[in-house]
Formats: C-alpha cells, sequence, structure tokens
C-alpha cells in the first residue's frame, strides 16, 4: 500500500519525455502451422534536460511493442552530466559486442553530428553540440547500448574535483588560476 503512494506523481510533477523510436523490426516464429508473426521495437525516452533511457518491447502489435518498450525505457533512465546544458565535458568512448562509439564535445553551433540511434540518444538527452562516430557493427541494439556505455563514463568536473579533495577551478585548470601560479614563481 505505502509502495503505492511512493510511485504515484501528481500532474504537476510529471515531467514531460521525448520519446524516439529508433528501429521497429517484424521477426517471426515458425511453428508447425506456419510463421507467426511479432514486433520488436527499441525506443529511446529523455527529458532534453540531461536524463535518458532506452528499453526494447515485442509484441504482436506494433502499438503494443512500442509501449512496453517505453516503459523499459523510462524505468531505466539514468543521468548524464551536461556542459553548459548544450554539450558533453569530455570526449569519450565505449562499447558492446562489435559495435564501439567515439563520442566528442564540440563548440556551440556544430549540432549533432552522429547518425541513426546515436542521432535519436542525443537529442532525447538535450545535446544540441556533439560529433559522434561508430565503428563496428551498425545494429541499432549494439549502437545504443555502446552510447549508454559512453555516455556512463562521463563525469563531471564537479565530481573529479570532489574524488581529488580539490576545487573545480584546479581540474579545470582555469586561466586566472594559471597566472596565479606563475606570479607565485
Amino acid at each position: 500500500m505505502a509502495r503505492q503512494a511512493v510511485n504515484e506523481r501528481s500532474p504537476r510533477e510529471e515531467v514531460e519525455n521525448l520519446e524516439k523510436l529508433v528501429s521497429i523490426n517484424r521477426v517471426a516464429k515458425v511453428v508447425k502451422g506456419g510463421k507467426k508473426f511479432k514486433f520488436a521495437a527499441l525506443v529511446v525516452v529523455g527529458d532534453g534536460k540531461g536524463r535518458v533511457g532506452y528499453g526494447s518491447g515485442k509484441a504482436r502489435e506494433v502499438t503494443d511493442a512500442i509501449r512496453k518498450a517505453t516503459d523499459q525505457a523510462k524505468r531505466g533512465m539514468v543521468r548524464i552530466p551536461l556542459r553548459e546544458g548544450r554539450t558533453l565535458h569530455h570526449d569519450v568512448k565505449g562499447g558492446f559486442g562489435a559495435g564501439s562509439v567515439v563520442i566528442r564535445s564540440a563548440v556551440p553551433g556544430t549540432g549533432i553530428i552522429a547518425g541513426g540511434p546515436m542521432r535519436s540518444i542525443f537529442e532525447a538527452l538535450g545535446i544540441h553540440d556533439v560529433v559522434g562516430k561508430s565503428i563496428g557493427s551498425s545494429n541499432p541494439h549494439n549502437m545504443v547500448k555502446a552510447t549508454f556505455d559512453a555516455l556512463k563514463k562521463l563525469s563531471s568536473p564537479r565530481v573529479i574535483a570532489a574524488k581529488r579533495g580539490k576545487r573545480v577551478g584546479e581540474i579545470v585548470g582555469r586561466r586566472d588560476h594559471q597566472e596565479g601560479r606563475e606570479q607565485n614563481v
């Protein structure tokens, strides 16, 4: 009973999510009487502010498969640290299976330079300037999982500074910090 109260949200708390259908695939099971067809869907869901998740669903109808995938994606959302709310803090690599990805931060105005499933993830995440390259497998499932592997490796300067017991300015190497060091020498 208490569990239901925790999971219920008021209409004001409900966050509007961006849902991107990455791929839909018709799969067949061969049985004695012929073939039974189902649909497999891969969906990416994000809030456009640094939270994103993916899910896959399978059902006899396309709409049911998409609904299942969307529900799974919403349950598995993760927070990704963004720089200035538009790009990544640093370049990162990730992989899954035979697919690997390289994701690079970009200057303002670059846009999203990435293809297929990676583009869907970046749009749902709320990244506006990024360069992504996929290497190896072009399977949408592998590309999505490789991209998430890379995104989970990201860390913000604030987190790194906290781990090292330093200030953010010391980690980032701000210009005034470096000039102050030179003056003391």
